[in-house]
């Protein structure tokens, strides 16, 4: 914020140079592969630029397009940053399963989207949202929607948000795999560094550590640790950089717990949550399996009507946020619109940490080659006969 031009340019000329290892790299490849991307940006624009009855299929590929990028974008916004992340699910995903389990649950069937991409998007809010049930027909489920229809219809976003925040835990993976490297030690990782004592000797209680970590930090355990919500998975993504644990383990390891096991969960627990007749069916099942445990019924009777008043007011703040956005072109201080406000404002501060660490990245390179080639020059120099 200090030098916000010189910030600017360092950002502009980190991703030209970023461009150009890229196209170098792909140039370098061979002929066959230069033929196939000329081929594919060839086709590419001619369907653009061209009218005819591929327009919409295209069209449609676009609108797929949008959507998965806009779920893998918001899951990795989620992850990414150490912690600085933005909680995606709480503001995006979380409100758009339990409305669309809602409006299930009121129409008494499952089919409301027009297309699986009919979802929250940006500027666009789904088509069926504001509808009436009776545009979709009668009700097909006169009971209980089967809780494996509501999830089949939410599950590709859930899926692609979960994939994004695999993909946000990829960076201090690589920053702290860099590090190990080159030799240089991470900050947040200097516990694990076996220390000295004040006689000079390494203390052996941090190398045991060290190496009881460097041995338990399999498959599975990066798995569970990626199942759960874990606020210090990017300290488990470091440990593994640190100790050089394949790319491909720890990569599948992570998008298999975040993508297939805690999506699942949240996802099951927010459709719970707000379909009514599942909702009743498992509080009677909790209460008949732990209603006679001494010391447990009064609490889970306690946790069940907080859970239900949670969802009734989440479901009233959806019904007042409607009907503020009903009149539109009148401008007026509600709750959707401070919320939206700090949504923004937390992207654009995120925007900036990104931009801000690209720039110093792109300096500290550049510096470092300036003192190498100064040295370089100094021991040139130095070893040089003089005149006399």
């Amino acid at each position: 914020m200090s030098q916000p031009f010189k910030t600017s340019s360092f950002f502009m000329l980190a991703i030209a140079q970023s461009l150009g290892r890229t196209c170098s790299s792909v140039l370098k490849k061979g002929s066959w592969l230069k033929i196939v991307v000329l081929l594919v940006v060839a086709a590419w624009g001619m369907l653009l630029f061209t009218d005819g009855p591929h327009e919409k299929h295209l069209e449609k590929l676009l609108w797929y397009a949008r959507f998965g990028l806009w779920w893998i974008i918001l899951g990795v916004a989620s992850s990414i940053g150490l912690g600085s992340g933005l909680h995606t699910f709480v503001m995006y995903l979380g409100p758009h399963v339990a409305l669309f389990t809602t409006k299930a649950v009121q129409c008494g069937r499952v089919d409301l989207k027009s297309a699986p991409y009919d979802t929250i998007l940006l500027k666009r809010m789904p088509s069926w949202l504001d509808k009436d049930c009776l545009e979709f027909g009668p009700p097909i489920y006169k009971e209980t929607i089967p809780f494996s229809k509501v999830l089949q219809e939410v599950y590709l976003e859930a899926v692609l948000w979960g994939i994004g925040t695999a993909l946000g835990e990829l960076p201090p993976y690589f920053l702290s795999r860099a590090a190990s490297m080159s030799g240089h030690r991470i900050e947040e990782l200097e516990d694990f560094n076996p220390s000295t004592s004040e006689e000079g000797s390494a203390s052996p209680t941090l190398h045991q550590a060290k190496q009881w970590l460097m041995s338990h930090l399999n498959f599975p355990v990066i798995l569970l640790l990626a199942s759960v919500p874990n606020p210090l998975f990017d300290i488990a993504g470091m440990l593994c950089g640190q100790f050089n644990i394949p790319f491909w383990k720890f990569f599948l390891a992570t998008l298999i717990g975040k993508a297939v096991v805690k999506v699942s969960f949240q996802t099951t627990s927010v459709i719970t949550l707000c379909n009514n007749q599942l909702f009743d069916l498992v509080e009677k099942r909790l209460i008949w399996a732990f209603g006679n445990v001494p010391g447990v019924a009064s609490v889970l009777l306690s946790f069940v009507g907080k859970l239900k008043t949670a969802k009734d007011k989440f479901l009233s703040a959806q019904v007042a946020a409607s009907a503020s956005s009903a009149g539109k072109g009148k401008w007026n201080l509600s709750f959707t619109l401070i919320w939206n406000t700090l949504v923004w404002l937390m992207v654009v501060n995120f925007i900036i940490q990104i931009v801000t660490s690209t720039a110093q990245g792109y300096l500290r390179t550049q510096q470092e080659l300036e003192m190498s080639t100064k040295l370089s020059e100094t021991e040139l120099s130095a070893s040089e006969p003089s005149s006399d």
